[in-house]
């Protein structure tokens, strides 16, 4: 007979309260998203109830959320996997059409350069859009080159990005991109074990070492919201 895995209930409330920041819903709403009934999601996220596997499917499914950063934290929580092939890519011509609905997508490798990006964010770079549910209006949607995030972005892939406001306010163990001085990163952000001045910058890619880096040197931080990766087939 074989025995679930036990579903970490703290971490995943966590998460789901990450989700209805992320969505700026209130947590009645939510509820209604995921047809619950609020009074015992209300329970769930107190602890009162547990987290079952049939809230996790509901959140999945309803939602479009990743069950891997659901359950175990793995990932960003709206993941696009590669072989979506049927996601319409931007191009000149879709945003040269006319009004367009959808998160702009501009033609910037956020690796690439220092300094402030979002002074990158410009009507001239802008190539097209794409329509993305539970994203932000101020989302921006922009290419990584380089493979220190592989498999979990592509080396070319695009991400949606979103401003944080205050540094203060980290979902550790998120992926952000990181702007200082000298660089720009796009990494997983985690705690460090020891000393609150200083943070672990973490790469998907395993050949690539952590990054310790003091907090205050971070000058701006960008939220990865969601992560399309793409093959393009002949």
């Amino acid at each position: 007979m074989t025995t679930r895995p036990k579903l970490d209930s703290p971490a995943i409330v966590g998460r789901i309260r990450h989700l209805i920041h992320l969505m700026r819903l209130r947590q009645g709403a939510f509820a209604a998203r995921i047809s619950l009934d609020p009074g015992n999601f209300s329970k769930v996220l107190s602890g009162t109830l547990p987290v079952t596997s049939g809230l996790i499917n509901r959140i999945v499914a309803d939602l479009g959320v990743s069950k891997p950063w659901l359950t175990d934290g793995q990932g960003v929580p709206f993941e696009r996997p590669s072989e979506a092939t049927d996601l319409p890519m931007p191009t000149p011509a879709a945003h040269l059409a006319g009004p367009c609905a959808g998160i702009p997508v501009f033609d910037i490798d956020v690796m690439a350069g220092t300094g402030e990006l979002s002074r990158l964010f410009t009507a001239d770079r802008v190539i097209g859009h794409v329509d993305m549910p539970n994203l932000h209006a101020d989302s921006a949607i922009v290419r990584v080159n380089g493979d220190s995030m592989s498999p979990v972005i592509k080396d070319g892939g695009y991400v949606a990005i979103r401003p944080v406001g205050e540094l203060r306010y980290i979902f550790w163990g998120q992926i952000y991109v990181i702007v200082m001085d000298d660089y720009r990163l796009v990494k997983y952000l985690r705690r460090h074990p020891s000393d609150p001045g200083l943070v672990v910058l973490r790469s998907a890619n395993h050949d690539y070492d952590d990054m310790e880096v003091e907090r205050s040197d971070i000058r701006r931080l960008f939220l990865v919201e969601a992560i399309i990766n793409y093959d393009i087939r002949s």
